[in-house]
């Protein structure tokens, strides 16, 4: 079987949404950007040996719809190269990879591009997850499938100060809601595990704080590619974190989603704006080519739980589901 290989890497920086310094970028004019940089980074490769082109994306509509991954390939000039666009929420881009290691390890192709792009700053001109005004009206003022509407207004209650302990719905032959948001799982999956706002505070602290120390260090400055912005300004560093954040200032803030709750946003990710690409290539013809691999994908995993807790509860049985280290 042979062997998969990624060859070359490159992203932006990343921007806050909504007010950060990427929010007039548009997601396919950034995403073109990227793969280029990953692709000049390996000029033995002729882009005419590109199989295929594979874009994640989060939330493909708006700017980000079109099938973006054939955007892209056209706004890079390869009018012959095919491009799928796919959605995993969060591991979208990591599906892309996974979908060209596969590719290859099946002898379908030597070289494919494996991409990821996210603006959420765009989601003001259309996503996929939503229906502009007029067609809400249209089907009542949502677009959810009725048969949740049991789980959405056991999500509602939950929002409430003084909600109940969680309960899955599952056990009482329930559907889960589907659409609930991220930080109302993250409160979920707290309640379930017993992690104190206390342990989210000093977790997130220590993250901001080393991530502040490694920018300051210059650690990420070799891997982020300088994105010009419509105005012609060049941006070359990630937006943040927030400088000297303290663990008496993170305590001091309000909870986000609960009256009672424990996610702040002192204590999780914010939505960004940015994009990434990989060139994947099978190791014969990158030792054809003369080009050192960076690293040889071994093999992935996939699971799922019941929509209650998305994150980091998925990432131990994904590891062990995969054969070895991804």
């Amino acid at each position: 079987m042979p062997n998969a290989v990624i060859v070359a890497t490159a992203r932006s920086p990343i921007g806050r949404a909504h007010k950060g310094s990427l929010r007039e970028v548009r997601p396919d004019d950034l995403a073109a950007t990227i793969v280029r940089a990953a692709l000049d980074k390996v000029p033995q490769l002729d882009p005419a040996e590109i199989d295929d082109l594979y874009l994640g994306c989060g939330l493909p509509g708006g700017e980000q719809g079109f099938n973006m991954a054939r955007v892209v390939a056209t706004l890079l000039g390869y009018d012959r190269l095919p491009g799928a666009t796919l959605t995993r929420y969060c591991a979208s881009s990591l599906q892309t990879t996974r979908m060209a290691f596969h590719a290859i390890a099946a002898g379908e192709g030597d070289v494919f591009i494996s991409a990821g792009v996210e603006c959420v700053s765009r989601y003001a001109r259309g996503s996929s997850d939503g229906l502009p005004s007029e067609a809400q009206a249209l089907v009542g003022g949502g677009w959810e499938n009725p048969r949740y509407d049991k789980a959405r207004a056991r999500s509602a209650e939950r929002t409430q100060a003084g909600a109940p302990v969680w309960e899955d719905p599952r056990d009482g032959g329930d559907l889960p809601d589907i659409y609930l948001a991220m930080g109302q799982t993250a409160e979920n999956l707290a309640q379930i595990k017993g992690v104190t706002r206390e342990d989210m505070d000093e977790f997130g602290v220590r993250s901001q704080n080393l991530a502040e120390k490694a920018i300051s260090d210059g650690f990420w400055a070799r891997e982020i590619t300088p994105v010009t912005l419509p105005s012609g300004e060049v941006v070359s560093a990630d937006d943040g974190p927030r400088t000297g954040v303290t663990l008496a200032g993170v305590a001091a803030l309000k909870p986000v989603f609960r009256p009672d709750g424990r996610i702040t946003a002192g204590n999780c990710c914010p939505l960004n704006d940015g994009a990434a690409a990989v060139v994947v290539m099978s190791e014969t013809r990158a030792r054809d080519l003369g080009i050192t691999p960076l690293a040889r994908i071994v093999s992935t995993g996939v699971t799922a739980l019941s929509p209650r807790s998305w994150g980091w509860a998925r990432s131990r049985r994904r590891s062990r589901r995969s054969n070895g280290p991804a």
